[in-house]
């Protein structure tokens, strides 16, 4: 689907769920990480998970995305139930999402890290290389292409033949965003994305993200920079002790005694 397409679907769908959480619970030797967690992000939304640390925001995002199969509950994407997808299947329905700590490729060039986003490539057979070899060749092609332009997006090209080893953690967020735009996706997963940058890639981050959900990105943010995320997301939903406690615009957020005692309070096991 091509940006143009993606965003005029999401101005004449905006509104209706694209990710449907419903009943999430997952529990590690007895500890409750997420409890009964039930909300919507919706098509077109900057959606931002807030929560005091142990609140089990990522373990969310684990179930959500297929790392973590959960004890109760289902996800629904784009109204069909993807409850215990793998990870690459998820990814292939259209949720893709980064993490805490951005993961570095050992002995991978930038640009070799990128090529390893677009998913259900014909080259992942062997059988089609061997049978189809030239649809392999114009894809990858497509793919390196693809890979470029989103390295100049980012503006991290001039680093395309570097180790990816040798990246600074902003950078690295950088490569990480841009990788995952690679498979295409409907709704992007962004775990943490400004921990440990800059204010001045902060501000970049914050006008990337407005960019791509200006072209029909669907965004749930997790993020303890309550500045950044109050100034870029709507609604907010804050999670604690695994549960939803609270979502709103965030004004309500903001001013909410329930959010005030769970930071204050050491809210999150």
């Amino acid at each position: 689907m091509t940006v143009s397409e993606r965003g005029d679907r999401s101005e004449s769908e905006r509104g209706e769920p694209l990710v449907a959480i419903d009943g999430l619970r997952k529990e590690f030797g007895g500890l409750v990480a997420v409890d009964d967690a039930t909300f919507s992000v919706e098509r077109g939304s900057i959606t931002g998970l807030i929560g005091p640390n142990g609140a089990g925001k990522s373990t969310l995002f684990d179930l959500v995305s297929g790392f973590h199969t959960p004890d109760a509950g289902r996800v629904e994407l784009s109204g069909r139930d993807v409850t215990g997808f793998a990870p690459h299947e998820v990814a292939h329905e259209g949720l893709v999402r980064t993490f805490q700590t951005p993961r570095r490729l050992e002995g991978m060039t930038v640009r070799e890290n990128m090529l390893i986003g677009p998913s259900g490539q014909t080259g992942e057979s062997v059988l089609s290389l061997l049978t189809s070899p030239g649809t392999v060749e114009e894809e990858e092609r497509a793919n390196l292409r693809r890979a470029e332009e989103m390295l100049e997006r980012f503006e991290i090209a001039h680093l395309a033949r570097q180790p990816a080893t040798d990246l600074s953690g902003g950078q690295l967020k950088l490569l990480e965003l841009a990788r995952a735009m690679m498979a295409d996706p409907d709704v992007l997963l962004l775990d943490e994305p400004v921990a440990g940058v800059n204010p001045v890639l902060d501000a970049k981050l914050a006008s990337y993200i407005r960019d791509l959900n200006d072209s029909g990105i669907t965004f749930l943010i997790i993020e303890h920079d309550m500045e950044f995320i109050m100034g870029l997301a709507d609604p907010i939903v804050v999670l604690d002790r695994g549960t939803v406690l609270v979502e709103g615009t965030p004004e309500t957020v903001r001013g909410d005694d329930r959010v005030i005692e769970a930071y204050l309070g050491g809210g999150g096991g």
